[in-house]
């Protein structure tokens, strides 16, 4: 949580400088009052979007703290297509080459690490003989009495 926390106040600062440098705060007015939605809904979608990305990154973080990081990286793989493709519907962007290559690329890595892990899974398969032979209790020496 505290890694989460510095990591956004220090973004916050460098996209504040930045957005000072080039003067960016006087557009948001302006792209306000031109969104096709009206003023208030834009300053509520903003507002909105910020919080939804700090609970993925929270998540993340969550996933990492709880599971681990490939977990993480994994969700995260899985995510971003969904996240292109419900862009699309939703906001009915445009499905452009550059949106097609990133799902295709982010599909790719995903699949191609879910088929590494189970052709893995396959080599170290334990042989059901070895694992039986284990489980019983040592021979020992049957005494006549």
């Amino acid at each position: 949580m505290e890694i989460q926390l510095v990591m956004c106040l220090v973004a916050t600062v460098v996209c504040t400088v930045g957005m000072l440098a080039k003067n960016d705060f006087s557009v948001i007015g302006r792209e306000a009052r031109e969104f096709e939605l009206g003023e208030t809904k834009y300053y509520v979608i903003v507002i909105c979007s910020a919080i939804v990305w700090q609970g993925f990154f929270l998540g993340g973080i969550g996933l990492v703290f709880c599971g681990s990081s490939l977990l993480s990286g994994i969700m995260i793989a899985v995510l971003l297509p969904i996240t292109e493709i419900l862009a699309v519907i939703i906001f009915n962007e445009k499905f452009q080459a550059e949106k097609g290559v990133s799902l295709a690329l982010s599909l790719w890595g995903f699949f191609s690490y879910f088929y590494g892990e189970v052709k893995q899974s396959k080599k170290k398969k334990p042989d059901p003989e070895i694992e039986m032979d284990s489980s019983l209790p040592p021979k020992t020496l049957e005494s006549n009495v």
